[in-house]
């Protein structure tokens, strides 16, 4: 990689992108794609699957770098078509399943994510809780905890207004606190 690519904004890299610059890719590539395939696999629940979508992610942005406006940051630009690559990703992955006969075999998440939160670990009883709330719920939780973003980043990213962010936090943390409280774990986090 160059010294021009090291030193380049991400929104420089977009516009050389835009122009067929494939060293401007891999820079970005290499400054986002952990951060994507993390919050992918939480989307998710699968390695290969989150590995897949992430680096699909880098393909789009490639394909529309000439499209970017800039209106919001390029790391919540690329987390906005994570999410959107994500949920395709869930719901044909339900409708193959479903359309194979498979539907008695689907597992039951809250069998699995109160299993998780029988382990000692608070961390890992946490990431149990977190799978039990709604999609909405837990991509909010993701993105502001996980990746801290601001309300106005989330906002962009789940396309939908900040209000809408701050009512979905109340609420997820308000189940969180009761599935918790269910599970038999105080509020004393590390």
């Amino acid at each position: 990689m160059s010294s021009k690519m090291i030193g380049a904004s991400d929104r420089q890299l977009v516009e050389r992108m835009a122009s067929g610059d494939k060293a401007a890719i891999q820079s970005l590539f290499a400054r986002h794609h952990t951060r994507v395939y993390r919050f992918c696999i939480r989307q998710v629940g699968s390695e290969g699957m989150a590995e897949e979508i992430a680096n699909d992610v880098f393909l789009d942005a490639w394909r529309q770098a000439g499209r970017f406006e800039g209106r919001s940051a390029v790391s919540t630009w690329l987390m906005a078509i994570a999410r959107f690559k994500a949920i395709s990703a869930l719901r044909k992955r339900r409708e193959d399943q479903l359309d194979e006969g498979r539907a008695e075999i689907i597992e039951d998440e809250s069998e699995r994510a109160d299993v998780t939160v029988q382990k000692a670990d608070k961390a890992a009883a946490l990431r149990g809780v977190i799978e039990r709330l709604s999609p909405d719920h837990k991509a909010v939780i993701d993105l502001v905890y996980y990746h801290e973003m601001t309300v106005a980043e989330v906002a962009d990213v789940l396309a939908i207004p900040p209000n809408t962010v701050k009512t979905r936090m109340f609420h997820a943390r308000k189940h969180l606190h009761k599935l918790l409280g269910e599970a038999g774990i105080d509020k004393g986090w590390p």
